[in-house]
């Protein structure tokens, strides 16, 4: 699937900021970074994951800035920025 950068979120408490671009390598490459990385580092990056591929993007470079979001935001603002960089309407029938 081809994607464009895109991005979504704030960098505000309680938020995410997703950045989507290109991958020239092969499969997603999240670069994270999160005050509470070393607690949930781990699950943030496997809700990212998990979401990029329930959406067919099995290669991009994700830059993630964490300020204590929920899975729930987190997958909100991964679709986001994944329909923004495919233009690919994940809601519509």
């Amino acid at each position: 699937m081809e994607i464009k950068t895109a991005m979504a979120g704030t960098l505000e408490s309680g938020d995410i900021f997703i950045q989507i671009a290109p991958n020239a390598g092969a499969g997603l490459h999240i670069d994270l970074e999160s005050t509470v990385a070393y607690q949930f580092g781990d699950q943030i990056k496997k809700v990212i994951t998990e979401t990029l591929q329930g959406l067919g993007i099995d290669q991009a470079e994700v830059k993630a800035t964490d300020k204590g979001a929920l899975d729930c935001t987190i997958r909100a603002r991964v679709t986001a920025a994944a329909v923004r960089a495919t233009g690919k309407d994940v809601w519509a029938d």
